[in-house]
């Protein structure tokens, strides 16, 4: 049942940053940027406020911020900026599916297949108490 409560936070935490992620996306793109590198900048802020919302809300951790998490946690960013590029530029460049649209399918399958996982697995994993 925790685990449930997890995802289904991350998951609001995900719209709430995918929110700000399209913000930026459709800001960039209607101004001229291409689509591939909008998708990573939109990715990459939309990440600062997924962050805030995992560690306190859906992870429910209030250790402090630590250097290593702050790695880990730009390690999964990254990937994850990269495999959006990827995917918007095979879904929305490639089989020519409107962008908004191919953001959203594209946001749905990195947040299940990359995203969750890693964040639960690496960047707020629960550390054992040492005895």
């Amino acid at each position: 049942m925790k685990n449930l409560r997890q995802l289904a936070t991350a998951g609001v935490g995900g719209a709430v940053g995918t929110g700000l992620d399209i913000a930026v996306l459709v800001l960039l793109v209607e101004h001229g940027t291409s689509v591939p590198v909008a998708a990573f900048f939109g990715a990459a802020a939309g990440a600062l406020v997924n962050f805030a919302i995992n560690k306190y809300v859906a992870f429910r951790d209030h250790s402090r911020i630590s250097a290593m998490q702050l790695a880990r946690f730009g390690l999964v960013t990254v990937a994850t900026a990269i495999l959006m590029a990827v995917a918007m530029q095979l879904v929305a460049v490639d089989l020519g599916v409107p962008y908004l649209l191919a953001k959203l399918i594209c946001a749905a399958v990195v947040f299940a297949v990359w995203t969750y996982p890693a964040q639960r697995r690496l960047v707020f994993r629960r550390v054992a108490p040492a005895v």
